[in-house]
Order: C-alpha cells, then structure tokens, then sequence
C-alpha cells in the first residue's frame, strides 16, 4: 500500500465553479497507483468541492442563481459581517455542500462518470486562491 499527497492552489474570480478535473486526473495518473482510494480536501470556509455536470455550463449558472435565493449576499438575518456582506452567506452554503470528496482510482484514474466533474465552487464575491489537498492511498 502506498500514499501521495499534493497541494493544488487554486485562483477563483468571484462566485461560481472552477473545473478542477483535468489537474487532479493527470496527478492521479503521475502517481502510478493503479487501484486506491482519492480524497480532496478543501482548506476553507466559504468555498466548497462538488462533483457535477461537466457538459453544459448552464447547470453552474443554474447553481449560482439557487445559491443567490437561497442565502443572499446582505441579508439583514445574519449577524456575521466582519468580512463583508456575502461572508456568512458563504458560510452558509460551504456548510451545505461538501469540503470533502472521495472518489474511487480504478486502472490508475478516478472513477468518474461521462459528464461528472470536479470543480472548486468559490462563494464568495472577491477572487481568492484556494488550497485543495488531495490525498491518494492505494496501490
């Protein structure tokens, strides 16, 4: 049994998701393990990891729309402004959607189906980088 670790930042330009499928596949198969288990973390807050359609860029519009009425930027509800008006309302939705992924490696790649894949959903409104840890057990 073997283990890989690897830091990948990731810079966003405001809200909405940032493919991450292609670094992340091209890593795993770096790594030679051919059967295994992957995990990705994201070390943040007010951001989150999603496994999601990866054909049609209208589905992450259509999320970002759901998450703009679900917990609006500015909502007098929220207490928590320190970091400006669309920090708790990130907050929000990182705790509603996952930090954590993990994703089956078969024949040295993650198992993903045709139109799945794996992208940084940055929530807040400023860009920011991100880390996403990805951790790779297998052999």
């Amino acid at each position: 049994m073997r283990q890989e670790i690897r830091h990948f930042e990731i810079a966003t330009r405001g809200p909405g998701a940032v493919a991450c499928t292609t670094p992340v596949v091209d890593w795993v198969r770096s790594t030679g393990i051919q059967t295994g288990l992957l995990t990705l973390h994201l070390r943040h807050t007010s951001a989150s990891l999603l496994i999601q359609e990866n054909a049609d860029p209208e589905v992450m519009y259509d999320l970002e729309r759901f998450f703009e009425r679900l917990a609006p930027p500015g909502d007098p509800l929220f207490r928590h402004t320190a970091e400006g008006p669309d920090d708790m309302p990130a907050h929000i939705r990182a705790a509603l959607t996952p930090t954590t992924l993990s994703i089956p490696v078969q024949d040295g790649e993650p198992v993903l189906g045709t139109w799945q894949g794996i992208f940084l959903y940055e929530h807040r409104k400023r860009p920011h980088r991100r880390v996403l840890v990805a951790h790779l057990l297998g052999e």
